[in-house]
């Protein structure tokens, strides 16, 4: 009984370490793939990165667009338009 549990107890062992050494040849394989990807990722901005970047410069635009419209609307209603504004379009309140 205690030669059985003492086999398998090294057994299990051996197994262990098996694996332990080939996932550690594994990871160490594997890492001039992860170098390379991250080096690719930092010179080559994601898509949605790029996207996000865009959709911020658009609602910036928007909200200038609109800054300048209200503006031109209060110009416009206190008599003191400027040549580049268009009063007959500005709807007054």
């Amino acid at each position: 009984m205690l030669m059985r549990n003492i086999f398998l107890v090294g057994v299990a062992l051996t197994l262990l370490t098996a694996c332990s050494v080939a996932k550690t040849a594994v990871d160490v394989a594997l890492v001039p793939v992860h170098v390379a990807t991250a080096g690719v990722n930092a010179v080559i901005p994601s898509q949605k990165k790029a996207d996000e970047r865009r959709g911020r410069e658009l609602r910036k635009e928007d909200e200038e667009r609109g800054k300048q419209i209200r503006m031109a609307q209060e110009r416009c209603r206190k008599g003191k338009a400027l040549t580049t504004d268009d009063c007959s379009r500005i709807v007054q309140r």
